[in-house]
């Protein structure tokens, strides 16, 4: 009999975890043409506040793009960057994507091209799976190397003191252990999980990782509509992280559009932590934090002190 329970009780992890990871993978595959965000998201995507607005829009660097083939199963690094970077002896921060399952960076380049437009150098590759942050830490790896190659358009301009990293679904998961459990997870200042897929799907499926873990300011989001993720575990999940962090459900949106329904926040987020924009911070800090007071954002908490930004 007891043997019986412990098979049963395994079997219904088990299914846990493959109804979260079908539930997104399902999403993805139904609702999703083969570029996932749209070209002109930046000026069709509602917002509910002015700072939501502004760091939602296209901004004023104009961006150069390169790639470079790997023999890792990633097979590619895209490079976003402001063209301005190559006559610059300024150094550029960095934010590292992380994919959603099989959502490779060729098929948001979007959004890629909107954070390099607000002064980033932006990083990506083509890999499947990326909920271990292996991927992620090789593309980190590439921008060190970059940085220190006299033949690099890259060479002394990547600003590794000011280094963020964003994932959506799998790559929600992905920016955990990347964070966590890589060999340059020091390295990384921030960080945004986009509809991560649930802590315990992803156990149940060895993609495990520790929200615990994280020493850095982190913000987790989702939306209402048809995401991988619930409320209720969404809370579970930000409970867990015992750093600065904010969590928020974005209205009416659905698991594949909070890859960029939410970037006007995610934006000023990385503008804030990496750039130092005050105006930015506005966002997320003070009394009257833009996005606590938004009617698109709902189940809004933060444990980021009013001062945070002085």
């Amino acid at each position: 009999m007891k043997k019986r329970k412990i098979i049963t009780g395994f079997i219904a992890i088990l299914v846990i975890g493959l109804v979260g990871l079908v539930g997104c993978n399902l999403i993805n595959a139904i609702m999703n043409p083969e570029i996932m965000t749209p070209t002109d998201y930046e000026t069709t995507v509602s917002t509910g506040g002015n700072l939501e607005a502004t760091y939602l829009a296209h901004g004023t660097h104009e961006v150069t793009f390169l790639e470079e083939n790997t023999d890792e199963k990633w097979a590619k690094y895209e490079i976003y960057y402001p063209t301005d970077l190559e006559n610059s002896s300024e150094k550029y921060p960095v934010i590292v994507m992380s994919n959603g399952s099989g959502v490779r960076a060729s098929r948001y380049p979007a959004l890629f091209e909107h954070y390099a437009s607000w002064g980033f150098i932006v990083i990506g590759n083509e890999h499947d799976t990326a909920y271990a942050g292996d991927s992620s830490d090789a593309s980190l790896s590439y921008l060190i190397e970059a940085n220190e190659d006299p033949n690099s358009k890259l060479y002394q301009k990547v600003d590794l003191n000011n280094v963020g990293i964003v994932g959506h679904s799998q790559g929600g998961v992905g920016i955990f252990n990347a964070i966590t459990n890589q060999t340059h997870s020091d390295m990384y200042k921030t960080a945004v999980s986009l509809s991560p897929v649930p802590e315990e799907s992803a156990a149940a499926i060895n993609w495990t990782y520790a929200p615990e873990k994280v020493a850095i300011p982190v913000m987790v989001m989702a939306g209402t509509n048809k995401d991988c993720i619930t409320i209720e575990q969404l809370k579970t999940l930000y409970s867990h992280i015992s750093s600065d962090k904010i969590m928020a459900v974005r209205t009416n949106s659905n698991h594949p559009e909070m890859l960029y329904s939410a970037d006007g926040y995610v934006t000023a987020w990385f503008m804030w932590q990496l750039q130092g924009d005050e105006d930015a911070a506005q966002a997320f800090t003070g009394s009257n934090a833009e996005i606590m007071n938004n009617e698109l954002y709902q189940d809004v908490q933060s444990t980021i002190s009013d001062d945070a930004n002085e």
